[in-house]
């Protein structure tokens, strides 16, 4: 255990550092005053004789560590304003690590005012860091080697009162940068509706974003539709798109007597991750990592997004050895996925999963990774094709092994892994039955053989007679995912379908197509292979069988 004096919101504290332990955490809660901090991740205790007492009571062993706020007496000189032709020569393309007007070493401390962004260039200091880090919106930027904060509130003021009697260089600049510089707060412009209007923005066929002057009855009638949630940043109700949501969405809209707009965003896009042929001396995963993940027997799949992941982790900090690299450094690279790559959440919570297997299971470290915040799961309705629009995609397949593994996928509702690993023996014609062996989660499942299914199949055995998989190469190997891809791609550019569609797709439109026939939803969840029936549930939300049967309450008034 260490404790180490820090300044916490502008007071004095006492941080206690130690392996995460719940019966540890419980002793400090009899400490007065003693609060965890979310920012720091740690516990702190009051500056004071009496609580540090406690603490060594109940800790003999705590190593107490000085902060860096007892180092000597150096007046704070500020310095002054540089006028604009200055700031262009010492910023170079808005870089604010060019410090031309300023005399410092590497000791030295180095802050940088702009009207809205302060940044900050200190020696590397544990103490330091957390107060800075302690700040609200406080940045790590890699590439300039310094930290920003937002200039606001008393955030500057903060800051001088922290590192008076430190060697500071401080430098005051009279414009701001260029609000394409990375480092700058990016705002999102808030779209224009009256208060006569209910805008509705589909972003990408996978949310709806609502915006509409304040009314609580509206919003307490939106919140009766599934997943509607409230966008506290874009000040907007959220629904996942759904043709069904959206007729609903107008029926409400027409009740309360609000001109109903409908408008189309397209979704931002990821930023690509720099390549490995970019990257001087790129660093592969180690050997001990995919070993566990053979041992521990994870699927083919997990073991290429988990090494995959943890290779772009490991060459983030190139320069530093694997377990050289802190937790705080951790977050600040989750951070760089999501501000600066706009990664989705799945793919932040993959990193996460591939960075925590390495440092508690191949490392066996403590549970400190724990501590890293997961983002909210974001509720996405799929794409679902209508019975027709399936059937045009099927015709428009002329290759017969291409439509085998296409009506093979749909009618048995199979994920493309699935498809690829079916033998032979896995069809059952008796019982017209596909056993799915070992599939996601490693559970074995029947699921169905459709007539007009076997007929293709049979037609396809005659002429590529396979050996063990059903669906296979030129050489007699797996067939390759990207291969049904690309058939599935091919298929859907001869058609009128503007939907998009994947292999998945395939698999959701199967579920809501049984479901609309009536099947019994437990049924599907046994055929989907689904452990909760809560991931079934989800197509109820997306069939519209009967929807157009029901009528707002609006049309059986008699109105003048």
């Amino acid at each position: 255990m260490k404790a180490t004096k820090i300044i916490h919101h502008n007071e004095s504290r006492i941080r206690v550092d130690f392996p995460y332990n719940g019966e540890t955490a419980m002793q400090l809660k009899q400490i007065p005053n003693a609060r965890w901090s979310k920012t720091m991740r740690a516990w702190h205790i009051p500056y004071t004789k009496e609580a540090f007492a406690q603490l060594k009571s109940m800790f003999p062993d705590v190593e107490y560590e000085k902060s860096a706020d007892t180092a000597p007496n150096i007046i704070l000189t500020p310095q002054t304003k540089i006028n604009i032709q200055e700031l262009r020569q010492t910023t170079n393309s808005n870089n604010p690590t060019n410090h031309k007007t300023t005399k410092s070493n590497d000791t030295d401390i180095v802050i940088e005012i702009y009207p809205r962004t302060i940044f900050i260039k200190l020696p590397k200091n544990e103490t330091d860091i957390q107060f800075i880090r302690s700040f609200k919106y406080a940045k790590w930027l890699k590439e300039q080697y310094l930290w920003s904060i937002p200039n606001f509130d008393r955030n500057l003021a903060l800051l001088k009162s922290y590192f008076t009697g430190r060697k500071v260089h401080l430098v005051e600049h009279t414009i701001d940068i260029q609000p394409s510089n990375p480092t700058t707060e990016n705002t999102n412009p808030q779209p224009t509706f009256t208060k006569d209007d209910l805008l509705v923005i589909n972003h990408s066929n996978r949310l709806l974003k609502l915006h509409f002057s304040y009314n609580m009855e509206l919003s307490q009638q939106l919140k009766q539709i599934p997943y509607c949630s409230w966008n506290s940043s874009l000040r907007c109700w959220e629904i996942p798109y759904s043709e069904k949501f959206l007729i609903e969405i107008k029926q409400i809209a027409e009740q309360f007597k609000l001109n109903f707009t409908y408008e189309e965003e397209q979704k931002q896009k990821i930023q690509p991750r720099k390549s490995k042929f970019d990257i001087k001396n790129y660093r592969t995963c180690p050997v001990s990592y995919t070993d566990k993940l053979k041992e521990l027997r994870y699927s083919q799949n997990t073991l290429a997004v988990y090494t995959d992941l943890f290779e772009e982790f490991i060459n983030y900090y190139e320069d530093y050895a694997i377990d050289d690299i802190t937790e705080t450094m951790i977050v600040d690279y989750l951070r760089y996925l999501v501000n600066v790559r706009k990664i989705s959440t799945s793919y932040q919570n993959q990193s996460i999963n591939a960075i925590k297997f390495y440092y508690e299971r191949v490392m066996r470290g403590s549970r400190k990774v724990y501590t890293i915040d997961r983002p909210r799961e974001e509720k996405y309705l799929p794409e679902v094709l209508s019975e027709e629009e399936v059937a045009k995609i099927i015709n428009a397949t002329e290759n017969l092994k291409h439509k085998a593994i296409l009506m093979t996928i749909y009618s048995a509702g199979l994920r493309i892994g699935e498809a690829i690993n079916l033998k032979i023996k896995d069809i059952d014609s008796q019982r017209m039955q596909i056993r799915v062996e070992q599939a996601k989660g490693k559970k074995d499942r029947y699921t169905l053989l459709g007539v007009k299914t076997l007929e293709i199949l049979r037609k396809y055995f005659l002429q590529y007679k396979p050996k063990i998989w059903i669906f296979e190469g030129i050489n007699g190997e797996q067939y390759s995912s990207s291969s049904i891809k690309s058939i599935l791609r091919t298929s859907i550019n001869k058609t009128t379908i503007k939907k998009h569609v994947t292999v998945h797709t395939l698999r959701h439109s199967f579920a809501t197509h049984l479901l609309e026939s009536g099947t019994d939803l437990r049924y599907i969840q046994s055929l989907l292979g689904h452990e909760n029936s809560k991931t079934t549930e989800i197509y109820t939300h997306i069939t519209t069988k009967g929807f157009e049967q029901i009528k707002s309450p609006l049309d059986k008034l008699e109105l003048k």
